[in-house]
């Protein structure tokens, strides 16, 4: 076993959790009024992950174990290179998905499947680890900004084990566009957003992902499925969300309870937002590193896998 695999398993920290734990962020119930309010407004930690990349985590931290379905939220943003610049080496990845949104900055992504690309400014990419992947994501850059998301949204039980796949989506594959009558740009990842469809094909958690840019402060309400799991990030600047104008700030994640639309505004300045909403799968959750599975079985299975090195064979 080489270097880095030695590290790596010496080295994993341990969340477990259960849909039935306390830890876990159930689905929120279905509000009487349409517009979704906020239930809770959550800042992220500060972290580092891969290889000291320094990263606020938004889901995923003590406060956030997962909101179902999604499992992670990390947040990384710095013009300094010692922030990122040794990346995300080589490492596993079994029964979920990985997206990665790049604001700024690119990163290049091999795999052990031999596929690899550059994830450039502006674009997305969306990541079916499945029965299982070993990748790396390294900065191709040297200097200046990078800025972006990565996401992690969980499989049902029935997916675990099914083949990678890769989304690679430039900016101009993306759907743009206008956003409503209020002045600001959206650019939808997956789902559809006043007949602006998102490239991401179709997910068993039905995804809706979009950024969008506010510039001024008219009121904006935008469609989202019934009785999906729903939450808005402000990366920059501060909004306020839903029929009670709840103020989020810059660095905080709201999570909206049930409803049929988000309405949002920002009253004072230019500001940026990320948005997802996804179908819970209401499954247990068991969670080892970069293994997400449904039983403590399955998650020794796939240490046992990458071990023996057959994690990404089918």
């Amino acid at each position: 076993m080489d270097s880095s695999r030695r590290l790596f398993l010496a080295g994993t920290g341990s969340v477990v959790a259960s849909a039935a734990l306390a830890g876990c962020q159930k689905a929120p119930a279905i509000a009487a009024r349409s517009p979704r309010r906020v239930e809770r407004i959550l800042h992220g930690i500060p972290t580092s992950d891969g290889d000291g990349v320094r990263l606020n985590r938004v889901i995923g931290q003590p406060a956030l174990r997962n909101l179902d379905p999604f499992i992670l939220l990390d947040r990384f943003h710095s013009d300094d290179p010692d922030a990122y610049i040794r990346g995300f080496p080589d490492h596993p990845h079994r029964g979920f998905e990985t997206v990665t949104v790049m604001l700024e900055g690119r990163m290049r992504h091999r795999d052990s499947r031999g596929n690899h690309g550059v994830i450039g400014g502006g674009g997305a990419q969306w990541m079916t680890a499945g029965r299982g992947i070993i990748h790396s994501e390294m900065p191709e850059q040297e200097q200046g900004l990078m800025s972006g998301f990565q996401l992690w949204v969980n499989l049902p039980a029935s997916e675990k084990f099914c083949p990678q796949f890769y989304q690679d989506l430039g900016r101009d594959q993306l759907a743009q566009g206008k956003l409503g009558a209020a002045g600001g740009r959206i650019s939808v990842i997956a789902g559809n957003v006043d007949g602006l469809v998102g490239p991401v094909r179709e997910r068993p958690t039905e995804p809706l992902l979009f950024t969008a840019v506010l510039e001024d402060d008219r009121l904006t309400s935008i469609d989202t499925p019934e009785g999906h799991t729903a939450f808005v990030f402000v990366g920059s600047g501060g909004v306020e969300i839903g029929p009670d104008a709840t103020p989020v700030r810059e660095g905080a994640i709201a999570i909206l309870g049930g409803g049929r639309s988000l309405e949002v505004r920002a009253p004072a300045e230019r500001s940026e937002i990320l948005v997802a909403a996804g179908k819970p799968l209401r499954e247990p959750i068991v969670q080892y590193g970069p293994f997400v599975m449904n039983t403590e079985a399955e998650i020794r299975q796939a240490f046992a896998d990458y071990r023996a090195g057959v994690l990404d064979r089918g």
